[in-house]
């Protein structure tokens, strides 16, 4: 019987984890619209229920902005889009 020598291969890998990058959706408090609009706005555009709705519209009008949803550019975008369409102030900015 022959016997073979064991070979064990060396294996070198590299793994690298690409992360996609993601932007924040922001709606910016103004002095034109009412809180009822902006809520229902932001029932539309997110269909978020009406007391996520409300939290993001007292952020915004507390603090001077709040923040909507983090997401992919692309989407962030349009979302922005949606809400601006609505007459309200938003803007996208990298998380």
């Amino acid at each position: 019987m022959t016997r073979f020598p064991s070979i064990k291969p060396v294996l070198h890998v590299q793994s690298r984890t690409t992360l996609i990058p993601r932007y924040k959706v922001l709606l910016h408090n103004d002095d034109t619209n009412s809180m009822d609009h902006v809520v229902n706005a932001l029932m539309k555009v997110f269909k978020f229920k009406g007391e996520e709705c409300r939290r993001i519209m007292l952020e915004a009008h507390r603090n001077g902005v709040g923040l909507c949803v983090v997401e992919l550019f692309e989407q962030a975008e349009l979302h922005r889009d949606q809400l601006q369409a609505f007459s309200l102030l938003a803007s996208i900015e990298p998380e």
